[in-house]
């Protein structure tokens, strides 16, 4: 038997590496010389950059850079295994987690730390860019990335400034040309699921705005800013940049990618799944097994598991999913190429408890996996 594992993490658990291998632990229990390719993966957003590096053998950079209130922080992108592609995912640099419950204000706030990692990743002669969308802390339509890349603001007054989410409406003009320079001859590809436009009542600021801070007035002043911001951006770019699917990602650095980076958008776990060759992988493989920390109703509209079922059953592979936890109408995965699912947790307990034992409750989930394969076999 082949065995293709493909799992997500199993977020706040279990990284997506650490799921492969506790799925092997419990299977070798069984079958012993059973022969296992591992693709951690991820679907665009958190783990992306660790499971594509894992996957790749490539390298992960770590850097410090400005963070989303202007301190310096920590941040990572991964370089591939063909040292021609960076993934970044943009909360390493500008994601929520960077700023205290307290100090969350997205009119203040920046993602120029997101623009040094791209600047970093390009002087290492990447030629293509993965941006992973999510997480953020901004709402400054990518307007500090830009920044951080050599685009430049104007206000009223003649003077240059780099713009946040408060001060998007003082732009006046703004010019991409040192961008143009620096981008030559790099792709960038955003893996971003959501399909939010730019602004409005389903945009960037009324939607994601509250949990990064925002109350309805400044809800209100965002969502106004983003609108002024959008408007010079088409202008200076060319395009249509606010209505889009995807346009209000990240605090509207969809809008931003696509104005001045070019950005082509997919879904991002068919960008995982062709980065790591999954469609190759799978023609190999006797059983496809993935998972992640839950799986629900939801979990159809472009999840990792979804996107593994898909591409397998392209190859008439039976697909297994192991999960935390099974919600809410999670049957309707069985329509979209999984043929079995479980769930991992033994019995009643907290969550606590059930994200420190995912390891071994994962790995037990497998053996017993196993162990119907084995009857099956005998039959």
């Amino acid at each position: 038997m082949k065995l293709l594992i493909a799992p997500d993490s199993f977020k706040e658990s279990m990284t997506a590496e650490e799921v492969c291998e506790s799925i092997e632990k419990g299977f070798r229990r069984i079958f012993p010389q059973i022969h296992v390719i591992k693709l951690p993966i991820a679907d665009g957003g958190e783990g992306t950059v660790h499971a594509l590096v894992s996957a790749t053998n490539g390298e992960l950079i770590k850097m410090i850079v400005t963070g989303p209130i202007g301190s310096p922080v920590q941040a990572y992108y991964g370089l591939l295994g063909d040292d021609k592609t960076a993934v970044i995912e943009m909360a390493a640099a500008s994601g929520l987690h960077h700023v205290p419950t307290a100090d969350r204000n997205p009119l203040i706030t920046t993602s120029y730390g997101t623009g040094e990692l791209i600047k970093h990743a390009i002087s290492k002669g990447v030629r293509k860019i993965i941006l992973g969308l999510g997480g953020s802390a901004t709402n400054d339509g990518g307007a500090g990335m830009a920044a951080a890349l050599g685009v430049e603001f104007i206000n009223g007054n003649g003077d240059r400034f780099t713009p946040a989410g408060g001060t998007l409406k003082e732009i006046a003009s703004m010019s991409l040309e040192g961008l143009h320079e620096l981008l030559k001859g790099v792709e960038v590809v955003v893996a971003s699921d959501v399909d939010n436009p730019l602004t409005g009542p389903n945009g960037a600021s009324f939607i994601y705005g509250p949990q990064k801070g925002a109350g309805p007035e400044m809800v209100r002043v965002l969502d106004a800013n983003l609108t002024h911001f959008g408007q010079l951006l088409g202008k200076a770019a060319g395009m249509d940049v606010t209505r889009f699917p995807g346009a209000g990602a990240a605090g509207g650095m969809g809008a931003g990618a696509k104005g001045f980076l070019k950005a082509g958008f997919r879904p991002g776990v068919e960008i995982v799944l062709d980065t790591v060759q999954f469609q190759e992988a799978v023609k190999e493989a006797d059983l496809v097994i993935t998972g992640e920390g839950r799986l629900d109703g939801q979990s159809i509209h472009g999840k990792a598991p979804i996107g593994v079922a898909r591409y397998a059953k392209e190859s008439n592979k039976p697909v297994i999913a192991i999960a935390g936890s099974l919600g809410k109408d999670f049957e309707k995965i069985y329509e979209h190429g999984i043929d079995s699912a479980f769930s991992i947790v033994p019995g009643v307990a907290t969550l606590e408890e059930a994200l420190k034992n995912g390891k071994e409750n994962v790995e037990r989930t497998a053996e017993n996996i196993a162990r119907l394969l084995l009857i099956q076999s005998k039959g």
